[in-house]
């Protein structure tokens, strides 16, 4: 039967999910969503069935943030709503527009003592641009739609639609417009302040742009260098909650310091460049901000009073486009764009010279070395970084048409389900995610998701069993008599992953390192391979 013949409200949610696109949906089935797994076999979206509610939002997130489109969790009511609402901070902070939707117990039963009764639109709302619950079946398609929209429009971000199962079970009129053309919303900068912007800029001896997270995919990134190119100022993106001390920005926080004026650019000055404070910017450095929210603005003013010398409200995306088509390069600032460019780019010479000195352990950057042929070896190719110290050696070691990180909210544990939804919305190019041992541990069981839906990838584990990152603060901290309780088991994840069908190697020494990426990529399976490394440090880049 097609859903254009039926009329619940749960075929209203498959029918605004096709119009809008939607090729798939990461779901873990439960009582009160029933009815919409029903509705999707009517269509031709997918059901990626996951084994954590958490992991089926991380697979959205990943999804959205590679397409630019917003992306679809489905999860039950109750317990399942609550294991899923973690995630959505992720997605928030790395500015992602996912769609949760969540099964709720019955309106009609609400303050009843319902089954699976929760306060679900509250717990989602302090990690999300809006959470809202159904108020009957005729709202379920217009509530979706709206949730569609906001997701996308201003700073980018999850939204949480809770759907009551006699919402979903309702009769809902096929024929409601869906008027999905109101996805394609935008704030723009205006021609006087992009012209004012470019002014202060041009004006100044060692200005710099910041970013925000939205553009950092692979599309955001090609906007921001033809910025770059238009008018010579460097435009550095930021998305990890080291913030400067991002091993993937080389020494930039060196010559950051000297900058006299700074444009925020979707960019929150926040934790991660200090708040605008001293030494990390020059006590005398201007900024000016562009931003889609007010209060962001408003935060900025708080922080630095008047150094924000310029401030205009606009989306990022058409932000970018208005000043780019505005700029004039202006060739006084190219020695100035030179210098920045090789901070960034800046790695120590003696790193190829690094081996581990431990006898059957591996150094991460000898872990690293092989993966980063398989990276250049496809223009859509995807780097998955998550972990502690192990994710910042990798974020410095190794580049990619594509990167996914666990971004500014520094939750570990998403990178295994980030490489399934990877896989989704990139089909055929290599995928590669570094993960530690510890983050590996948080959706280990999304191995046998992979394997059911053949999804195909690589998972590298720097396996020092420990949590290091916590480790390396009681080390710095408290001193060697005190780091205690982040220890763990050296666990064999290779015979996990075979366990479950996927391809598994072990690694004990560099030289095994080569072989085994070429028969992990070649498998064609999702492939685990579980490097034995020495516990070290994140690097520290200066020059």
């Amino acid at each position: 039967m097609s859903t254009q013949l039926r009329s619940r409200g749960a075929d209203a949610v498959a029918r605004v999910l096709q119009n809008a696109g939607v090729k798939r949906v990461f779901t873990l089935s439960g009582n009160h969503i029933m009815s919409v797994f029903d509705a999707l076999l009517d269509t031709e979206i997918e059901l990626i069935h996951t084994r954590h509610e958490a992991a089926a939002v991380h697979m959205a997130d990943a999804c959205a943030r590679i397409t630019g489109e917003p992306a679809i969790a489905l999860v039950t009511g109750g317990p399942g709503h609550a294991n899923a609402v973690p995630a959505l901070y992720t997605a928030q902070m790395a500015e992602s527009p996912v769609i949760l939707l969540s099964g709720h117990a019955p309106n009609s039963e609400l303050g009843r003592g319902a089954f699976q009764e929760l306060l679900q639109a509250d717990m989602a709302r302090p990690v999300s641009k809006g959470a809202y619950t159904c108020r009957g079946s005729e709202a379920v398609a217009p509530d979706l739609v709206r949730a569609l929209r906001l997701a996308r429009s201003g700073r980018r971000g999850p939204v949480n639609l809770n759907l009551p199962s006699d919402a979903l079970e309702g009769p809902a009129d096929p024929n409601t417009p869906l008027r999905m053309d109101v996805l394609q919303t935008s704030k723009s900068l205006d021609l006087g302040s992009a012209t004012a912007v470019l002014e202060r800029l041009a004006h100044a001896a060692r200005p710099v742009i910041l970013v925000g997270p939205s553009l950092m995919s692979r599309a955001g990134r090609a906007r921001l260098a033809g910025l770059e190119d238009a008018c010579a100022i460097a435009a550095v993106g930021m998305e990890s909650p080291r913030g400067l001390a991002d091993p993937s920005l080389g020494a930039f926080a060196e010559v950051l310091a000297r900058a006299d004026c700074v444009l925020l650019l979707g960019k929150r000055l926040d934790f991660t460049i200090r708040f605008g404070r001293t030494p990390v910017f020059h006590q005398d450095c201007e900024f000016l901000q562009i931003d889609p929210e007010e209060t962001e603005i408003d935060r900025s003013i708080a922080a630095v009073g008047p150094r924000l010398a310029f401030a205009a409200v606009a989306d990022t995306l058409p932000a970018v486009e208005a000043l780019t088509n505005k700029a004039r390069a202006n060739a006084g600032n190219r020695a100035w764009l030179s210098e920045i460019k090789a901070a960034v780019a800046y790695r120590p010479p003696a790193w190829e010279k690094l081996r581990s000195s431990i006898p059957g352990r591996v150094h991460p950057l000898d872990l690293l070395r092989p993966l980063q042929g398989v990276l250049d070896s496809h223009p859509d190719a995807v780097f998955i970084s998550d972990g502690g110290e192990i994710g910042q050696w990798a974020q410095a070691y190794l580049h990619a048409p594509q990167r996914l990180t666990n971004g500014p909210a520094g939750a570990i544990g998403a990178g295994l389900p980030f490489a399934l939804g990877a896989r989704c919305a990139v089909p055929d190019a290599p995928i590669v995610a570094i993960m530690g041992d510890g983050t590996f541990g948080f959706h280990i069981a999304e191995l046998d998701t992979a394997v059911t839906h053949k999804l195909a990838f690589t998972v590298v584990i720097g396996n020092d069993a420990k949590w290091n990152a916590e480790y390396q603060i009681q080390l710095r901290e408290f001193g060697a008599n005190r780091a205690r309780g982040c220890e763990m088991r050296p666990v064999r994840y290779d015979q996990v992953a075979l366990a479950m069908g996927a391809q598994g190697e072990l690694v004990t020494q560099a030289e095994e390192m080569p072989v085994a990426v070429k028969r992990a990529v070649a498998s064609g399976l999702p492939a685990c391979i579980n490097v034995m490394i020495e516990s070290l440090a994140a690097p520290q880049i200066s020059r």
